[in-house]
């Protein structure tokens, strides 16, 4: 729901409305609010499953202002473009996977940056987290191979260095 001209505002119950605009839903409890602009933004960037993005969301820490920035996958996208929409992201940080659920229109977020684009088939890539798990298993088999050849060969020069 978003406004072209003027803001309704939703305090506490008490509903202000024109005819001519739709309601956009705020919040005075925390002194926090969403400008329509930004919510336009943010509903244009077009945040798809598949996208590679950088999130640059502020922290604040014993009142220093600081912002960190979590690139990652969109695995999916949740409640389409209302108020309350969030994204997925997901990155393998150390060997290990994060995951962090993201509201579309928080004001704590920044900036969010579109890195890659990628057409994929499905609209939850949650199959990507076993899929990692399965890769790594795959890689743990052929190190093991390997290592397993190596030995033998390592015990067939000796061989042949102690009938020579």
């Amino acid at each position: 729901m978003y406004c072209n001209h003027e803001l309704a505002v939703v305090d506490y119950g008490t509903l202000k409305t024109d005819s001519n605009i739709d309601i956009i839903m705020t919040t005075s409890l925390a002194g926090v609010i969403t400008s329509p602009v930004q919510m336009e933004d943010r509903k244009a960037l077009g945040i798809k499953p598949g996208d590679t993005v950088k999130v640059h969301q502020k922290i604040v820490d014993k009142g220093k202002t600081r912002f960190q920035v979590f690139e990652g996958l969109v695995l999916a996208r949740k409640h389409g473009d209302e108020p309350g929409a969030t994204f997925t992201v997901r990155k393998v940080s150390s060997g290990i996977g994060v995951e962090k659920i993201y509201p579309l229109y928080s004001p704590l977020i920044e900036k969010i940056e579109i890195v890659k684009r990628a057409k994929v088939r499905r609209a939850k890539l949650y199959y990507i987290r076993e899929k990692v798990a399965r890769e790594i298993k795959r890689q743990m088999r052929r190190m093991s191979l390997v290592s397993m050849a190596t030995e033998s060969e390592t015990d067939a020069t000796s061989r042949i260095d102690a009938e020579v």
